[in-house]
C-alpha cells in the first residue's frame, strides 16, 4: 500500500501523476457541483484535482467525471452466476463497489458459503463488501439448510471485508425483544445493521430503529421511507428485477425538498439478463435523474451516501486519497457510461475476459435432496371459503383473502385466474410439501419450478395440472437445482443453477441466453408481464413479507406471523 507521504508528493507534483484525467467536468459529490479541472491518479489514489500533469494524460475534454457507483445492498445469488461472472457485467456498467448479503447462499450451506464468497472477493477487481447474514434461518416457519448463529457472525465479524451485520428480516423477533437477534445487534455495534421491516406502525418503526439498525430497502412508498428517515434510518431506494420502488418514492422526495443524505440506491435482486438490458447502479441513477433528482445528487445518492452509511472511508468520490474508480460520462442527463477505470486502470474486455473463477468445492454443487413426489401428494382439500395468496402487480407483497375456489371431487382445480402454488422441503429430506391456491399468476397449461425460494430455498413450484408440476419439481433433483417449465408431461426447458441450487456454473452469456428464452416461455404460457416469473415467483416462500406466503410446513399469515389453518 503506497504511503501518505508518498501520495502527498504527487499532490504536490513534486513526482508526476502516474495518469491525469485533462479537462474533464468534476461531479463533486460533496457539493453537488460540477466544474472543470484535471484529476491526478497516483497508483491507484486520486491525489489532488486541479491543474496536473502526469507520464499518461487522458483528454475529458467535454466529457464529465463520475466517481464509481456502488450497490448498497445486493444479492449476488440473484443474478444467478458466480461473482467472477456477476463482475464481468457490472464492473464495465459503472459499479465499482458491491456490499453483498450472501443469506441466500449461507441459507443453504452454511459458514461454508461465507468462506466461497470471501475468497472469491479477494481476486476480483470490483470492491465487493459482505454483510454477514443475521437471519439464517430467517424464521422459525421453515426448513433450511443450515444455521449461521452469533457464534458463526462472532467468527467473522473483524475480517476487513465484513461491513456489518445484513439485513435483519426477522423484524418481529426485534420488535419483541427476543435475545438471539439483540445478541447478533450487539456483535454488530460498531459496525452497520442494515434492516429489513415493511409496513411498521410509527411505534414500531421508532423500536426498529432503537435496536441499532441503521437502513432499510422495503420501503414502497414516500410516507414509508419518510416515517423511517425521520427515525434517523437510512432509506435504499430498490429498483430490482422484482421489486420496482423508485416510482413510489422519488417524486415525493422531489416535492418535499428534504435532504438526500439519508438516501442510497440498491438492486437487491436483479437478472443478469435485465442488467445487460438496462443497466444495473447506472439505470437507477438514469431512473433517478428522470424522476426530478439532479444529475449530482442521484450520484452522490449511488456513491458518497453509501461509503459514508457502510463506514468505507477513501470510497465513493472524487478527490484526495480517494480510490481511483472513476467514470468517464459522455452525457450527464442520460448517464452514459463510456469509460470505467478502477483504482485507474481501464476496465476493458480483454482485462474482464481474463478473470478466473474461484474454485467452488463439491460439497457447494449437490444440495438438492427430495424424493421424487406424485401427483397424489399434491392433492388439496376444498371446502367453502379458502383463503388464497393474491399476487399484487409489480410489487413481492401479497393479499390475504378468502373465496370461493373451483373444484373437482372435493379437491381444488386450478382454472381461470387461480393456480396451484407448492412448496417441498429440499434440504434435510423431511418430505414436506405445502400446496396453497394462488390468485393472479396466471400460468396455463404448464407448470414452472424453482429451487430459488427466498429464503430457505425449498423448491417452490406453480401450475394448473399436477402432471406438469410433478414432472418440473423432479426435474430439479436431476440437474440439482435450477429453473424448469413443464407442460403436458415433459419438460420444456431448464437451466441448471447446481452452486448452492441458486447459481449457474456456466458463464453468463450462456446463463442469460437461456434464462430470457425461458422468461419468454413463461409469459407466453400466461403469465402478466409486469411478472418477472421466477424471481416473483421465488418470494412466494418468504415468510418476513406481508400478507400470506407459503413455507414448507403451510400457508402462514406473515402479519400475525402464524400458520393458518
Amino acid at each position: 500500500m503506497t504511503s501518505k507521504q508518498t501520495l502527498c508528493e504527487a499532490a504536490s507534483g513534486r513526482i508526476p501523476a502516474d495518469t491525469v484525467f485533462k479537462n474533464g467536468n468534476i461531479i463533486n459529490v460533496f457539493t453537488q457541483e460540477i466544474y472543470t479541472a484535471d484529476v491526478a491518479v497516483y497508483q491507484g489514489m486520486v491525489v489532488g484535482i486541479g491543474t496536473y500533469h502526469g507520464r499518461t494524460e487522458i483528454d475529458c475534454s467535454g466529457k464529465y467525471l463520475s466517481p464509481g457507483l456502488m450497490d448498497a445492498h445486493l444479492h449476488i445469488e440473484s443474478s444467478m452466476v458466480t461473482p467472477c461472472e456477476m463482475t464481468k457485467s457490472v464492473l464495465p456498467d459503472g459499479t465499482t463497489t458491491l456490499i453483498a448479503d450472501p443469506h441466500e447462499m449461507v441459507n443453504v450451506c452454511g459458514s461454508k458459503a461465507i468462506d466461497y464468497l470471501l475468497k472469491a472477493a479477494a481476486k476480483l477487481p470490483v470492491n465487493l463488501f459482505v454483510m454477514l447474514p443475521s437471519s439464517v434461518p430467517a424464521t422459525p416457519f421453515e426448513t433450511n439448510g443450515a444455521e449461521f448463529d452469533g457464534a458463526d457472525i462472532k467468527a467473522y465479524m473483524n475480517h476487513p471485508r465484513v461491513l456489518g451485520l445484513g439485513e435483519v428480516m426477522c423484524f418481529p423477533q426485534v420488535l419483541s425483544g427476543d435475545f438471539a437477534i439483540f445478541e447478533k445487534l450487539e456483535l454488530a455495534w460498531n459496525k452497520t445493521a442494515d434492516g429489513h421491516a415493511p409496513g411498521l406502525s410509527p411505534q414500531e418503526i421508532q423500536t426498529y430503529a432503537c435496536a441499532g439498525i441503521e437502513t432499510d430497502h422495503e420501503c414502497i412508498h414516500f410516507n414509508e421511507a419518510l416515517a423511517k428517515c425521520r427515525a434517523g434510518m437510512k432509506i435504499l431506494i430498490r429498483e430490482g428485477s422484482a421489486a420496482k420502488n423508485m416510482e413510489g418514492i422519488i417524486p415525493g422526495l422531489v416535492e418535499s425538498g428534504i435532504p438526500l443524505d439519508h438516501f442510497l440506491l440498491c438492486t437487491d435482486d436483479k437478472h443478469l439478463e435485465d442488467i445487460w438490458k438496462e443497466g444495473h447502479i447506472s439505470h437507477c441513477v438514469r431512473k433517478s435523474i428522470a424522476l426530478g433528482i439532479k444529475p449530482a445528487a442521484a450520484i452522490a445518492m449511488a456513491s458518497i451516501h453509501t461509503a459514508r452509511t457502510y463506514g468505507l472511508t477513501g470510497y465513493g468520490a472524487i478527490a484526495p486519497g480517494y480510490h481511483a474508480d472513476l467514470l468517464i460520462l459522455d452525457d450527464l442527463e442520460q448517464f452514459t457510461v463510456s469509460s470505467v477505470y478502477k483504482d485507474g486502470i481501464l476496465v476493458t474486455p480483454q482485462w474482464m475476459e481474463q478473470l478466473e473463477e474461484t474454485e467452488i468445492p463439491e460439497n457447494l454443487l449437490h444440495t438438492v435432496h427430495f424424493q421424487e413426489i406424485t401427483t397424489s401428494q399434491l392433492a388439496l382439500p376444498c371446502k367453502g371459503d379458502m383463503h388464497v395468496i393474491e399476487m399484487v402487480p409489480h410489487q413481492i407483497l401479497t393479499k390475504n383473502v378468502t373465496e370461493q375456489l373451483p373444484s373437482k371431487d372435493g379437491y381444488f382445480c386450478p382454472e381461470g385466474a387461480y393456480t396451484k402454488l407448492c412448496v417441498v422441503e429440499r434440504h434435510r429430506g423431511t418430505g414436506n410439501i405445502a400446496i396453497a391456491p394462488l390468485k393472479g399468476f396466471g400460468i396455463q397449461d404448464g407448470a414452472i419450478a424453482t429451487t430459488v425460494a427466498h429464503d430457505s430455498h425449498n423448491i417452490i413450484a406453480a401450475g394448473d395440472n399436477d402432471e406438469d408440476l410433478c414432472t418440473a419439481i423432479n426435474h430439479l433433483k436431476e440437474i440439482q437445482g435450477g429453473y424448469v417449465i413443464a407442460s403436458k408431461g415433459k419438460v420444456l426447458a431448464s437451466l441448471p443453477l447446481p452452486l448452492f441450487g441458486l447459481m449457474s456454473t456456466a458463464s453468463g452469456k450462456v446463463t442469460s441466453e437461456i434464462t430470457s428464452k425461458m422468461l419468454k416461455l413463461a409469459h407466453e404460457m400466461g403469465i402478466p408481464q409486469y411478472f418477472d416469473p421466477f424471481i416473483t415467483l421465488s418470494f412466494m416462500a418468504l415468510p418476513v413479507i406481508p400478507e400470506i406466503r407459503l413455507t414448507d410446513r403451510g400457508l402462514f399469515d406473515s402479519s400475525a406471523q402464524k400458520f393458518i389453518d
